[in-house]
């Protein structure tokens, strides 16, 4: 604590000579690309400000570190804001902005203002939010982690199978499945942005995505845009800035979990890249607490921008991880500690994407084509403990392989009052699995009767099939005022892998929104729509001891979605949004073996859908949502979220049932200070009610245990439980330091300061010994085969954690 003292005073010292720096960018239209030359970019209360040049460029220099306002206002169009945009001395600060033709009347003064904290569009005029990068780089108990910043938006909940707060990254949104979302990178679809992914599903412990990247990102949790397939909870778009023109500069972070390097800089006359690499050191701080698990992981990312002419830009990018996880005998034993070990396999996985996106502007719009690859590799083994690499008592072997090669094409236009785009898109899949997985031993009664018997699953598979859809958009303003703005579109998708799947009619997916100005500052929205997901290639692939493709007779999952609500922007840096959501949910995959929906697996590091189902289940969730933001003004700036909602679906039995995530309402609040000479304090607070659960069986558990190292869970007590309400304190406190081309920013995070207990369901386990040396037993007899002489009990995860780190990043 002492040298963090005095480090702070030195800091504080070296902090009043501070330097300046210089922002650079481009203005396009955004609905056409087009570079808008004239466009009056300023910093709000400083004298800095120009205007774009012929080619939309615009450059501020000599302008002294610190946080501001950037607003751009071009007549005709809306005035951006960007809030908190950091000028340092070590990069050159590169921010490109896309303004929207304004639909309201030119005379409409108060609307153009207070329209420049607007996030909405005319195809997507509501559930939509927005994070700037730093945002994102300050957040408390972020941890420059995407997956866990969005979870302070409103309807977003995360972490483990609660839906609230834990180890994962699982975004959960309005009550969807993990794997309900899509994610798009600079327009390119990346379907795993998490490292250790379930199978078939989302989340994991630690993003991939370097915030170092990231301009903005843009969450859609309704109103999809006919171009994205697959959604059924969320559309995420993460737009990636473009390196820096001028020279060679980068930046070198440390966090609580890894340490990251990124360069940039130009490559020729034409292009700039941008390049990072990252290394995770959790592996060493379990070490150092003795835990027994081993998480390590690297990943790698790039982006190319090159102006091949003045209409036409080819941008690249990549993006990859290498995830390796183990288990370890600890120093010192412990109940909690020896159920890890036997319950947690070794996983070996690598997943990379990579992708080109070729922009060429047109009259009153632009092409684009988008080409992509895929790869994902999973690697899983799991032992009884202490015999491994002894295949008697193997309980796990999964080796599983996906590649996905993906094409699109499409047009965007806009012609007088319309906004209009269509295309195509092509993907051709490739799946194999070879799994041999001991799921439970079979359970005899006293007299040798079996009661259930043992459930394996053991197959090999090897699929290709192509998938392929087409869509269409359109948006048109009405009203000589143009306070009435509507959107329509719809689009198809089909696939080989199904036996049904070229019927594009059992797909059709038609969307549309409206939006009408009440008043200048506030904006009644609407959207009703049909959206569509094709099973996970688990499912898909899925074969019987035969070699038959048992899930080929499948459906796409359908969600129909509708939401209402009001925007009201009572001044240019703060928005209000109410709105209340409705979603159903048809052909939802339910387990044959279980009867339970699929919707309600995703939370551990297995894989869901390697088993057969049917298209039979239903699900619904409804609720309502309130969010506030109030963008830098001053030196404050906060984000308010409050979210309502019931999640619900059915299995075999066609009863409707909580689903895992169901924790009836959810609460954020983040709050920051700019304090002065650098100085920034940040607060994030976050609450939710108790998950449900399902509690386990007593019978199957005691006599599986010895076999597959954990409890057997009761389905026909679905979900009957429930935990304790979930509350979170993170703190944060910068120091941010600019020298001559050098800047440093030192941080203090602190996760969970209020000291609340874990919320998590209790482990199933046998009781052990004093010294842990071996299982208690009720005759004081070897522990035997079918633990029937063990002493049950449930483990709880009470212990209260603090996690302090003290990290920086450098700027050169």
């Amino acid at each position: 604590m002492r040298i963090t003292t005095l480090l702070l005073l030195l800091l504080s010292l070296v902090g009043r000579a501070q330097n300046s720096g210089t922002l650079a960018g481009t203005v396009r239209d955004r609905a056409t690309q087009e570079a808008l030359p004239g466009v009056s970019v300023v910093l709000d209360g400083t004298t800095f400000g120009t205007a774009t040049d012929a080619e939309g460029r615009y450059r501020l220099t000599g302008v002294p570190a610190g946080a501001y306002n950037l607003r751009a206002s071009f007549v005709g169009y809306d005035a951006l804001l960007r809030a908190d945009v950091a000028i340092s001395s070590g990069n050159v600060n590169t921010l490109n902005l896309e303004i929207n033709k304004s639909p309201q009347a030119l005379g409409e003064v108060t609307v153009t203002a207070n329209r420049a904290i607007r996030v909405a569009t005319a195809e997507t005029p509501l559930s939509v939010q927005r994070l700037t990068t730093e945002e994102i780089k300050s957040n408390p108990g972020g941890n420059f982690d995407i997956s866990r910043v969005v979870q302070s938006l409103p309807g977003v909940g995360g972490g483990g199978s609660g839906g609230t707060a834990g180890f994962r990254n699982d975004i959960i949104i309005r009550g969807g499945a993990p794997n309900e979302n899509v994610y798009y990178l600079d327009g390119i679809e990346v379907p795993v942005i998490n490292h250790f992914p379930t199978q078939g599903s989302a989340g994991g412990p630690a993003g991939i995505l370097n915030v170092s990247f990231i301009e903005d990102v843009t969450l859609s949790s309704s109103a999809f845009q006919a171009r994205y397939d697959n959604a059924l909870s969320s559309v995420l778009q993460f737009r990636q800035r473009d390196g820096n023109s001028e020279r060679l500069q980068g930046n070198l972070r440390t966090s609580g979990t890894e340490v990251a390097a990124t360069l940039e800089g130009p490559l020729t006359k034409n292009t700039t890249f941008l390049a990072s690499a990252r290394r995770s050191y959790l592996q060493l701080l379990f070490k150092l607490i003795d835990l027994p698990i081993r998480p390590d992981f690297y990943d790698f990312q790039f982006k190319t921008t090159t102006k091949i002419s003045p209409k036409t830009t080819l941008t690249t990018l990549g993006l990859g991880a290498i995830d390796h996880f183990e288990i370890v005998p600890p120093k010192n034993s412990s109940p909690s500690k020896e159920f890890i070990l036997r319950n947690n396999p070794t996983i070996n996985q690598w997943n990379y994407t990579v992708g080109l996106n070729l922009r060429h502007l047109v009259e009153n719009g632009y092409l684009n084509l988008a080409l992509s690859r895929t790869q994902q590799y999973s690697a899983a083994d799991q032992f009884q403990y202490g015999y491994t690499g002894q295949e008697t008592y193997r309980k796990l072997f999964a080796r599983s392989h996906e590649t996905e090669n993906k094409l699109r094409a499409d047009v965007n236009k806009r012609v007088g009052r319309w906004q209009y785009s269509y295309g195509v898109v092509g993907q051709l899949v490739h799946y194999d699995n070879n799994l041999r997985n001991r799921i439970r031993a079979e359970v005899r009664d006293g007299s040798g009767a079996l009661v259930s018997p043992a459930v394996t699953v053991n197959f090999v598979t090897d699929l290709d099939f192509v998938r392929y859809g087409l869509f269409a958009q359109a948006t048109r303003t009405y009203g000589a005022d143009s306070r009435l703005t509507v959107s329509a579109g719809v689009r198809a998708d089909g696939t080989s892998a199904l036996l049904q799947g070229y019927r594009l009619d059992r797909t059709l997916s038609p969307r549309a929104s409206i939006s009408y100005a009440l008043l200048p500052t506030l904006n009644l929205n609407a959207s009703l729509g049909r959206y569509y997901k094709i099973p996970p290639s688990t499912i898909l692939g899925y074969r019987d001891a035969g070699g038959r493709l048992v899930n080929e007779g499948s459906r796409y999952i359908r969600s129909d979605h509708a939401v209402a609500g009001l925007e009201w922007l009572p001044g240019a840096a703060t928005r209000l949004t109410l709105e209340g959501f409705y979603k159903k949910y048809a052909y939802y995959p339910v387990s044959v073996r279980d009867g339970i929906s699929l919707a309600n697996l995703g939370g551990d590091f297995n894989a869901i859908g390697n088993e057969a189902i049917t298209s039979t289940g239903q699900g619904r969730a409804y609720g309502a949502e309130a969010f506030f933001q109030q963008k830098l003004s001053g030196k404050l700036f906060a984000i308010v979220s409050l979210t309502a909602f019931r999640s619900e679906f059915s299995g075999a039995d066609g009863v409707y049932k909580p689903t895992a995530w169901d924790t009836r309402f959810l609460g954020s609040a983040l709050l920051g200070y700019k304090l002065g000479r650098g100085w920034e304090l940040g607060a994030k607070y976050r609450v939710g009610g108790g998950a449900p659960y399902t509690p386990y069986d007593a019978a199957a558990s005691r006599a599986s245990y010895q076999a597959v190292g954990q409890g057997i869970l009761d389905y026909s007590q679905l979900n009957t439980q429930r935990l304790s309400s979930f509350q979170q304190l993170d703190l944060r406190l910068d120091k941010k330091v600019s020298l001559r081309r050098l800047s440093f920013d030192f941080y203090i995070d602190v996760q969970n300061a209020l000291l609340a207990k874990p919320v998590s369901v209790p482990t199933y386990t046998f009781e052990r010994l004093a010294d842990n040396s071996a299982y208690t037993t009720t005759d004081g007899q070897p522990l035997r085969p079918d633990g029937s002489n063990a002493v049950p009990i449930l483990l709880p995860d009470s212990d209260a954690l603090v996690v302090p780190t003290v990290g920086f990043i450098v700027e050169f």
